[in-house]
């Protein structure tokens, strides 16, 4: 008689992605005895490519054990679970290879997926954790160096400062409102209108030589109160639009959850998720990333104002940060509100100066 085999299986990315590992357990399905347990790295990766990692060792383990074994796969990834399952496609090229892998190692006909809730899958996940621990911190070669600000700070070379203000407050603002860069275009109310002129005020003061905006109704107005204080004429520039929430566009969250629930679970478990039609947190970063380079390239040891959104400036800090991708979730952006950048562009170093400055709005 064939056995019952379960296999529980995790997998994780510092940084989506960033240094990525999984872990998997095989257990005896009627006594619940331990007996397999892997934890690898598997260098840079997504966390849903560590996940389907995870799952391929675990079957991997579990056909070894026992080729015509009946096995229930358990994993907290609502993703893998539902791809494997064959309810939901397949489209990112490394997952799908990772998941015609796994169909190939056992009897499909003798496997059974089951999502199960993440503190169900501790066992998995303190394995994946273990191998990431587990990572050498420092090379043991030459000592390399990763401070280049005390040298910069102290010399004579200038940087591009680059000012980036969020638009003003829309009535989509004080709901949370999804107000993307592909959707309603909403305007500054009469609060955004008053705002828009306490920054423009301020922008003012710090005498830019350059004033850019994204081409949305609400940073253009935003825009044109700084332009009115400073004389600047405004370049429009797509590179700095809002992330794109496609047929969420203008829905609250909780609308969000009632007409989309699979795909807000999977947008609030994963930077890389796009909503149906729309951009992921991932793909606004990409885009940004070279656009701060090319904008220091254009305008080498000069002051920009740059007017854009939320979600961009959220990323701008990630990057110049260099933290993981979660770590924009971690940070909120207000109305009208002064974000500071410095960038030299011999190398392109990037310090933040300042973040969501708001004194402006106290005056």
């Amino acid at each position: 008689m064939a056995r019952f085999l379960i296999i529980e299986a995790d997998g994780g990315s510092r940084g989506n992605p960033g240094a990525a590992g999984f872990g998997a357990v095989v257990r005896d399905g009627k006594t619940g005895e331990l007996l397999r347990e892997i934890a690898e790295t598997i260098g840079v990766a997504t966390n849903n490519v560590a996940e389907y990692s995870g799952l391929v060792a675990g079957l991997a383990a579990a056909h070894e054990i026992d080729p015509t074994a009946e096995i229930t796969v358990r994993m907290d990834s609502k993703l893998v679970i539902e791809q494997m399952s064959g309810r939901w496609q397949i489209k990112h090229p490394d997952m799908r290879e990772l998941a015609l892998k796994a169909r190939d190692i056992h009897d499909r006909a003798l496997i059974t997926y089951e999502w199960i809730p993440r503190d169900q899958n501790s066992h998995a996940d303190a394995l994946a954790n273990k191998a990431l621990d587990g990572l050498p911190i420092e090379s043991t070669g030459p000592k390399k160096q990763i401070n280049f600000l005390t040298e910069r700070l102290t010399g004579t070379e200038k940087a591009t400062t680059i000012y980036f203000v969020r638009h003003g407050t829309t009535d989509f603002t004080p709901n949370r409102r999804f107000s993307g860069g592909d959707g309603n275009d909403p305007a500054l109310n009469a609060l955004g209108l008053q705002q828009a002129q306490n920054v423009a005020r301020e922008m003012s003061k710090i005498k830019p030589d350059v004033l850019i905006s994204s081409p949305l109704t609400r940073t253009m107005q935003t825009a044109a109160a700084i332009s009115n204080t400073t004389g600047l004429s405004i370049i429009e520039d797509g590179s700095w639009i809002e992330i794109a929430f496609g047929k969420w566009d203008g829905l609250t969250f909780e609308d969000v959850k009632n007409q989309f629930p699979d795909d807000a679970r999977e947008w609030l478990s994963s930077t890389s998720f796009a909503p149906p039609g729309g951009e992921s947190y991932d793909q606004v970063g990409e885009r940004i990333d070279p656009a701060i380079d090319a904008l220091v390239a254009a305008y080498p040891e000069k002051k920009i104002c740059v007017v854009t959104h939320n979600v961009v400036i959220r990323q701008i800090v990630r990057l110049t940060l260099s933290a993981p991708s979660h770590a924009a979730f971690h940070v909120d952006i207000d109305p009208c509100s002064i974000t500071t950048l410095s960038v030299w562009h011999r190398d392109g170093l990037r310090i933040l100066r300042s973040f969501s400055e708001v004194g402006h709005h106290r005056s």
